[in-house]
């Protein structure tokens, strides 16, 4: 429908510039506004696969880098680029020093999870690294398109199509929207807009049959 507006208006200007007509009867007229989906996210048993894809066959620092997409919901450029110096942690917390969009600081809790993986990748990266996860050849900050090939490598084994790492921070904002209220997990996402954060609510199909059932005269 917008791409035959917009054809329209364009029609409509050219005309009223060759003074063809006198006014322009588009103007008024708005285009349709697009409603914004739910991004994608992985299942239950899509998550479990992966996880466990990566914990029988993958490195440390694999299995670092996905847990923390899935606890954290940071982008891929800013897992990537975390340096040593940006985690905090102690016994009973600990956060990320982000900067993320638009040179924006935040900061991102950890959970139990998260940190036990990080001390223990901690312990083993050199004394001499900057980057929290190195590249294996050049020892700079991890890649994107590396980080990339990563997820897919376990989601091939875990026999997961089309799998991303936005896919896993995906997984983290629908988690984190059934506990937390959407104000709370904008800060920790990094989310400009509440717009954005309240994709995470907007219910799949398959959520919407399952509530319905739960109604069901059996």
């Amino acid at each position: 429908v917008n791409r035959a507006l917009i054809s329209l208006k364009r029609y409509f200007s050219w005309t009223l510039q060759k003074q063809l007509i006198s006014y322009d009867p588009s103007v008024p007229v708005k285009l349709v506004g697009e409603e914004e989906h739910a991004p994608r996210h992985l299942e239950d048993e899509e998550e479990q696969a992966l996880v466990a894809a990566v914990i029988n066959e993958g490195t440390l620092r694999d299995r670092v880098l996905i847990v923390l997409l899935l606890h954290t919901g940071l982008r891929a450029n800013e897992i990537c680029q975390l340096r040593r110096d940006q985690v905090r942690l102690s016994k009973r917390s600990g956060t990320l020093e982000i900067i993320g969009k638009r040179n924006k600081y935040r900061e991102v809790p950890l959970n139990a999870t998260a940190r036990k993986v990080l001390e223990e990748h901690l312990s083993t990266l050199p004394p001499d690294s900057v980057s929290l996860f190195p590249s294996g050849k050049t020892k700079k900050a991890l890649s994107e398109r590396a980080l990339g090939y990563i997820i897919k490598k376990y989601a091939d084994r875990a026999k997961l199509v089309d799998v991303s790492p936005h896919d896993l921070r995906h997984r983290f904002g629908y988690r984190m929207a059934e506990a937390v209220p959407l104000h709370r997990l904008a800060q920790i996402m990094g989310h400009d807009s509440l717009d954005t954060t309240r994709l995470y609510i907007q219910g799949t199909r398959q959520d919407l049959q399952q509530a319905v059932e739960t109604i069901a005269w059996t």
